[in-house]
C-alpha cells in the first residue's frame, strides 16, 4: 500500500459532480493498493499515518501527531500511485491491485482510520474526482508498507 500524506488546512473531494468528503485540519491522503496488499498492509499504513508526529508542538518541532490534534482525514482512493513509468511514455498499472481488492483494502483502511477516533472524509471509489486542498507547511510525505525510500 502506497500513500501519499499531505498535512492541510482543509481538503475537499468532489465525484461527478457531488462534494462527497470534506475535511477541515489535518491530513489529506492519497492511497493506492498493490496487487500484493492485504487487511495488514491496511492497519500498518492506518497505524502509520494517524500517529506519525508531523504536527508543530509549542516550541514550533514537529512533535504532534493527527490524534494530538484532534484533525481530520480526507481520503482518496488513487491507483495511479502504483503507475510505473519506467518504460515508454504511458504508465503502467500492473502493480495496482484490481478493483474489487483495492476497494476492499480501502475500506478497511477508512475503517481502521476511523476506529482510532479521526473524524474521516473520503472520495468515491473508481470515480473521476477533483480533490481540493490547502497543503500547510508545506508538509508532504510519501508511507509504503513495504519499500523504503
Amino acid at each position: 500500500m502506497r500513500a501519499v500524506v499531505q498535512r492541510t488546512l482543509s481538503s475537499s473531494v468532489t465525484s461527478e459532480g457531488v462534494e462527497t468528503g470534506r475535511a477541515g485540519a489535518g491530513l489529506t491522503v492519497l492511497l493506492g493498493v498493490a496487487n500484493e496488499d492485504d487487511e495488514k498492509d491496511a492497519q500498518y499504513m492506518a497505524d502509520k499515518i494517524v500517529h506519525m508526529r508531523i504536527f508543530e508542538d509549542d516550541q514550533g518541532k514537529l512533535n504532534r501527531s493527527l490524534l494530538d490534534i484532534g484533525g481530520d482525514m480526507l481520503i482518496v482512493s488513487q491507483f495511479t500511485l502504483y503507475g510505473d513509468v519506467r518504460h515508454g511514455r504511458r504508465p503502467g498499472f500492473v502493480q495496482a491491485a484490481p478493483p474489487v481488492l483495492a476497494e476492499t483494502l480501502y475500506e478497511q483502511f477508512v475503517a481502521c482510520v476511523e476506529d482510532m477516533g479521526i473524524r474521516t472524509a473520503s472520495g468515491r471509489f473508481r470515480t473521476e474526482m477533483v480533490v481540493s486542498l490547502e497543503n500547510y507547511g508545506p508538509v508532504t510525505l510519501l508511507v509504503d508498507s513495504k519499500k523504503v525510500f
